[in-house]
């Protein structure tokens, strides 16, 4: 496959740039002043600095938060990888945008973005069905699903590199509209197969260790599943980041990627929800290296592989719930926790302010 890439998305990668190291100084000088001990608020005070240097300030004030959920198929479904048929996956968009009594969505991230006030965004990135019109559902799907990874290309790179561009248009939009904290989410049925094949190469590991059960396979369809992911990476040696894209991943992935890129070149931040997640930080890392200073854990997940991933990108998660449900779920979880270590760092006083002695 080719290195060359879109005049578009290489802009888009040369936009990602350092978060504000003089606003993280003084984030950090600033922290020191306030009325508390010293470290007591634990890791809030780190996020609190790393927040400073993303928004460029020392009291950053992030306030919208949007959760982009992009999903599509996957052609690998059909080697049994997963313990639902694919057809959950148009039914969970439909879920997705459902009308229910509590407002708009009936699926756990619906549930969860209500509670926290966050904005949900549903994007087709390649359902393999004919989806009803619906006009919060946005269309960026350019094919049905990706091929099978066991036995050839998963996508096309100009079909890769296009998914990346639509997810950057959503994530321009979502900050267009408010949004501060952007939350990359998915659902596709089988992609914690393509996620694994991905970190794998990414992170030079064999299957076995980066692979898990995703929606709860018996022992014998995880060793399947490791074969499966064997076999696809014995396909091709390429370890060029969007090759390893579009040789493994899903159309979802892709759009992920975008959000995540767009987020960090418009100085937003970006919370990753989990293990597909993950896979497509990987890949956006070793394009833009910057993109890290952006990138903030929600929870360490319960797929393995995560924690390699975590440990490779050198980020730290806040919590460990036991999740893997994807959908941005444990992303949206999290933002209250980056609002609070904003806000600590923005509202409280230092001693001076407050007349205490130090």
């Amino acid at each position: 496959m080719t290195t060359r890439m879109t005049p578009e998305l290489s802009a888009l990668i040369a936009a990602v740039q350092p978060a504000d190291a003089a606003a993280m100084q003084a984030a950090r000088a600033r922290q020191a002043q306030l009325t508390k001990p010293a470290g007591a608020l634990g890791d809030l005070e780190d996020l609190g600095v790393r927040l400073a240097g993303v928004f460029g300030s020392e009291r950053p004030h992030p306030r919208g938060v949007a959760v982009l959920v992009a999903a599509g198929d996957h052609g690998v479904a059909a080697d049994g990888v997963s313990a639902y048929p694919a057809e959950v996956t148009p039914a969970m968009v439909a879920n997705f945008l459902a009308d229910t009594p509590a407002g708009p969505g009936g699926a756990a991230v619906n549930a969860l973005a209500r509670t926290v006030g966050a904005q949900v965004y549903v994007m087709d990135a390649g359902v393999n069905a004919d989806l009803p019109d619906h006009p919060a559902l946005i269309r960026a799907a350019r094919q049905r699903g990706t091929r099978n990874l066991r036995q050839e290309a998963a996508m096309t790179r100009d079909d890769a590199e296009a998914l990346v561009l639509a997810g950057a248009a959503l994530a321009r939009r979502a900050a267009e509209e408010g949004a501060d904290l952007l939350i990359p989410g998915e659902m596709g049925i089988g992609n914690t197969t393509p996620a694994a094949a991905m970190t794998a190469r990414l992170l030079n590991l064999d299957a076995a260790q980066v692979t898990g059960r995703g929606t709860g396979v018996d022992d014998a369809r995880l060793a399947h599943k490791v074969t499966v992911i064997r076999e696809a990476l014995a396909r091709t040696d390429t370890t060029n980041p969007l090759d390893v894209l579009a040789e493994f991943g899903g159309f979802e992935m892709a759009a992920m990627l975008g959000m995540m890129l767009q987020a960090a070149a418009l100085r937003r931040a970006v919370v990753l929800d989990g293990f597909v997640e993950g896979s497509a930080a990987l890949v956006g890392v070793a394009l833009a290296p910057a993109l890290r200073d952006f990138l903030f854990p929600a929870g360490e997940c319960a797929e393995r592989g995560h924690a390699a991933q975590l440990s490779h990108l050198g980020l730290k998660p806040m919590f460990r719930l036991g999740l893997r449900l994807g959908e941005g779920t444990g992303g949206v979880l999290a933002a209250p926790i980056l609002l609070s270590a904003a806000a600590a760092l923005r509202e409280m006083q230092t001693f001076e302010e407050a007349g205490i002695p130090g």
